[in-house]
């Protein structure tokens, strides 16, 4: 099989049959499957589903709502096509699209090829301004320039996908998870259509969730192997500079001044302490990283060909 559409639902039962509709004229002549996962809806998306599927679909139904991340996941893990596409399913990316990706893909020996929403349909304060806030600041932190990081619509070769490891809220950080396993990647202009049916499921109150994510992110991109690098060094300063406080009020001290009542005792007291503490995280993080990767048999490395010189 060639392709398979993963398409996240959560309440969009009146948006059911016109995805089923748009993806059949849209993806005429290419060997595919639908794979729809319902993330704990509370109104009559499963119904809808059974009662329009083509035979092609293929329903996932979570037990309760986990999140578009953990539903991405779920429908990932049930592909079988070569390529797999992900897009939401409020109508608001077009399917339309999809063919044009493949092809770009194709053309340019690509691993991902990423949406960008060309003339977005969404509101100026809640919606774009925040979200052109947080791509700026998601590709000064991460530098990986892409623009447009809230955009589902994507096709992945397979073997990308599924080595994404995504959970929790990551489904933002895609892009930057491609380039830890080292995928080729680039954006496409796509369409944005206006939400016809149901509500939005995102808010403002999202923001603080992107920056803890990006903040993690930030450290699994540069430090995930080798965790001792980051706190080892902070360690080491922070433990330097409460040592050199504390020596030079040694030395006061020998010469006669008092220093049980100065601030900068406690200071230098503190960053010691500090310091000592950041190096012993650091040697817990690092034998957690070897848990990690010795107890799952897992490579801290990705092998993309051998070729064998006959």
């Amino acid at each position: 099989m060639k392709l398979s559409v993963v398409i996240p639902v959560m309440n969009e039962a009146e948006s059911i049959k016109p995805l089923f509709d748009a993806l059949a004229s849209s993806l005429s002549g290419i060997d595919h499957e639908i794979i729809l996962v319902d993330d704990g809806s509370t109104d009559s998306t499963v119904a809808e589903i059974e009662k329009y599927a083509p035979s092609n679909v293929r329903l996932v139904v979570l037990n309760k709502n986990y999140g578009q991340t953990p539903a991405l996941s779920a429908g990932i893990d049930q592909a079988q096509g070569d390529l797999i596409a992900t897009m939401d399913g409020d109508l608001q990316n077009d399917p339309a699209d999809i063919p044009m990706m493949i092809r770009h893909m194709e053309e340019r020996g690509l691993d991902v090829v990423a949406g960008r929403r060309a003339g977005r349909q969404d509101g100026m304060i809640l919606r774009k301004i925040p979200s052109k806030i947080a791509n700026a600041l998601i590709r000064n932190m991460t530098n990986v320039h892409i623009r447009d990081y809230g955009c589902t619509l994507k096709v992945f070769k397979k073997d990308v996908a599924k080595n994404l490891g995504l959970y929790g809220e990551l489904h933002r950080f895609i892009p930057v998870l491609v380039q830890l396993y080292g995928g080729k990647m680039e954006e496409v202009d796509v369409r944005h259509h206006a939400r016809k049916f149901g509500t939005s499921k995102y808010g403002i109150d999202r923001t603080l969730k992107v920056m803890s994510d990006l903040l993690f992110m930030v450290f699994f991109q540069k430090y995930s192997q080798k965790p001792m690098h980051l706190f080892g060094s902070l360690g080491f300063l922070t433990l330097f500079a409460g040592l050199g406080i504390d020596l030079y009020l040694l030395i006061v001290k020998i010469f006669g001044q008092e220093i049980g009542g100065r601030p900068l005792l406690s200071l230098g007291v503190i960053l010691t302490f500090i310091g000592i503490q950041l190096i012993t995280t650091g040697f817990i993080a690092e034998f957690i990283m070897r848990t990690y990767y010795e107890s799952q048999n897992k490579k801290p490395y990705i092998i993309r060909q051998i070729v064998d010189k006959e």
